[in-house]
């Protein structure tokens, strides 16, 4: 569908890519990967057409459609957020009118037999197929649905955009890309701005899509649900894996392994090759087989090693003081913001040590309570902070409470205290300041780098109390990792606002989720949450004999086991069922390419007169044309089968 071929860019004497070329297939799901800086985003950016390479080109046919979703926009228009989703339709617009003015033509015209008038019925039927593609009829349906998924309301709809934040204008984009349906999705962290109800939408969204998607996320348990092939940007070379990202990450170390090996057997035979020439160099009796060496060393063709460091680094927070049993009472909280009001007659009880996640769509609450508890808004209600409790509070404008006059490694040496001193640049690195980055002044960084600062110098005060909203936002895999390691080792409270699940898995062990203004308790780790939360949703009820439930809280734990042990061996049939009718259409399409080479040769003379054994062809075409039959009542059959199990 796509091919990127022999892609170079380089930027001064540095190569960002040499030379890169893969392939874009239809129905592809690929995770494009790399250390920050490896060139991902440039990557995406020159496959939509948006940026030029140095050499190389990507080459695509006509027909092909691109939908790319940047990190970062700048928003205009001042529509509402229906109006504004619509514009999505623009070509369903023109096909329209297209379609009106060709059946008006044809109303005017009798030449029935002219090559024009059927050039005409042959627009008007694509035009038609065009139509109906991209739903051309249910346009009102698809917007409402695609903003509903993506975490708007029905009374949003006619909000304009320009009340919103940045966050959620990047829904309405994402929205609007999503309603074009074009072949290929190219989305660079499509999940930044999403809460995990619209994440998990999402997931199923592009997971039975029908186009191509190509996405950079930082969310390992988002690639590992949508993509089933990753491709790595390392040292300006491609590395290209059909595995998902988890299984992806074991390929890489067995490669990275084998690189090494061969990497250490290249320097010693360099080594060992250097040593002769100099050792015969001034040899006349050696002077040919020293000039073989040399042109052999000219000719070697260098082995790099990925520079990335692999290397554990063990940080741990400062050991806090001892708060008291109770860090938190808080009773009848609520909180408006004008006449909206967002959380009413909150009750939360807080012990010392417990690991707290707050999650639910974004609007409910979650950011505004954590606001609460750290003293930054007004509220009605009891609020007790525990003896001894003191708070350090991350959120995503954290960021401006930062120093901009000093450098960022000022930032950290101020609130540095004993051992922990001397691994400030490694925890620096750790957070992607590396090199001179640690020299630049805080009001030269960008909001990716400050919030990423603002979550360093976190790790280096005694905090009992750590309040982290989205912490991982603007954090790569290792950096995520290694801030995870140090909260796992935390010997605090904490809570915790995200929406990446693989992050809280293991680190969390209560959960709090937001909904109309109140919270509701669940006890257990993140995926246990998720597995109840699609049984009670009713999202994934189609497994037959599962009773209907009035209130799921009421059901015993016999009973939730049960049904999730039923959900769970449905899935397995799900998975079984599509990748049978899979199977079968790779049948199918190979055994299409067999019968058309052979109509090939059975209808070239000249070939045929070639061949001796002309009954042995006539008969292999026949099979062949019985063996697609079968299959094609097969897939017939498996196909049915499918679709009762998705009813």
């Amino acid at each position: 569908m796509i091919s990127i071929n022999q892609v170079t860019v380089t930027f001064g004497i540095f190569d960002l890519f040499k030379e890169i070329s893969f392939l874009i297939n239809p129905r592809d799901r690929i995770g494009l990967v790399g250390k920050n800086g490896a060139g991902k985003t440039t990557l995406l950016k020159i496959i939509a057409g948006l940026q030029q390479s140095d050499s190389g080109n990507v080459s695509k046919s006509s027909d092909v459609t691109i939908g790319y979703l940047p990190q970062q926009m700048n928003f205009t228009g001042n529509r509402t957020i229906m109006e504004e989703a619509a514009t999505a339709f623009t070509e369903i617009m023109e096909l329209e009118e297209e379609i009106k003015e060709l059946h008006n033509q044809f109303e005017k015209r009798n030449d029935h037999e002219s090559a024009e008038y059927m050039k005409m019925i042959q627009r008007l039927t694509e035009a038609n197929e065009r139509f109906e593609l991209l739903g051309g009829v249910s346009i009102h349906a698809e917007i409402e649905k695609t903003l509903l998924g993506l975490g708007f309301t029905t009374t949003d709809f006619n909000r304009h955009t320009t009340e919103l934040s940045g966050g959620w204008r990047m829904r309405v984009e994402l929205a609007k890309i999503l309603l074009k349906k074009p072949n290929l999705y190219l989305l660079d962290e499509p999940t930044n701005h999403l809460d995990i109800e619209s994440i998990q939408w999402l997931e199923d969204y592009l997971k039975n899509y029908e186009g191509a998607v190509l996405l950079i996320s930082h969310d390992r348990a988002f690639l590992d649900n949508i993509t089933t092939r990753t491709v790595e940007i390392s040292l300006g070379r491609i590395y290209d894996y059909k595995a998902s990202y988890s299984k992806f990450v074991e390929l890489r170390k067995e490669r990275r392994e084998t690189q090494l090996a061969s990497f250490r057997n290249q320097q010693k035979l360099i080594e060992d090759t250097e040593d002769f020439i100099e050792r015969f160099r001034y040899k006349a009796t050696k002077a040919v087989q020293v000039q073989s060496r040399i042109k052999q060393l000219d000719k070697l063709n260098r082995i790099e090693v990925d520079d990335e460091d692999t290397s554990t680094i063990h940080i741990r927070f400062p050991n806090p003081v001892k708060s008291g049993k109770i860090v938190l009472e808080l009773k009848g909280i609520t909180k408006s913001y004008g006449e909206k009001q967002v959380l009413k007659g909150i009750d939360l009880f807080v012990e010392s040590g417990e690991r707290i996640a707050f999650v639910g769509k974004n609007g409910e609450g979650k950011s505004t309570l954590s606001k609460i508890i750290v003293g930054d808004l007004q509220h009605d209600g009891l609020l007790k902070i525990g003896y001894n409790v003191k708070i350090g509070y991350f959120a995503q404008n954290q960021d401006d409470l930062l120093n901009e006059d000093i450098t960022v490694l000022d930032t950290i040496d101020r609130v540095a205290v004993g051992d922990i001193r001397s691994k400030i640049r490694d925890i620096l690195g750790a957070f992607l300041f590396r090199g001179d980055d640690v020299f630049k002044k805080v009001k030269v960084l960008s909001g990716g780098e400050r919030s990423r600062l603002a979550i360093a110098k976190l790790l280096f005060e005694p905090y009992n109390l750590l309040i982290l909203d989205e912490p991982t936002n603007h954090l790569d895999m290792r950096s995520k990792d290694i801030l995870k390691q140090a909260l796992i080792n935390y010997l605090g409270t904490l809570i915790i606002v995200s929406h990446d699940r693989e992050f809280m898995e293991g680190l969390v062990t209560k959960i709090f989720e937001f909904r109309d203004k109140k919270i509701k308790e669940f006890i257990g780790t993140i995926y246990e949450f998720l597995q109840k939360k699609k049984m009670t949703s009713l999202k994934e009820l189609e497994v037959k004999n599962i009773a209907v439930v009035k209130n799921p809280d009421e059901r015993s734990v016999s009973e939730n086991r049960q049904n999730y042990l039923e959900k769970k061996e449905y899935t397995k049939m799900l998975r079984k069922a599509e990748n049978k009718v899979v199977e079968t259409e790779k049948s199918i399409e190979q055994l299409e390419k067999e019968i058309e080479g052979l109509n090939q040769i059975l209808s070239d003379p000249v070939k045929m007169e070639k061949i001796e054994n002309k009954n042995a062809i006539f008969s292999m075409y026949e099979d062949l044309k019985k063996r697609l039959e079968k299959e094609m009542s097969n897939w017939e059959k498996d196909h049915k089968e499918l679709e009762k199990l998705r009813q």
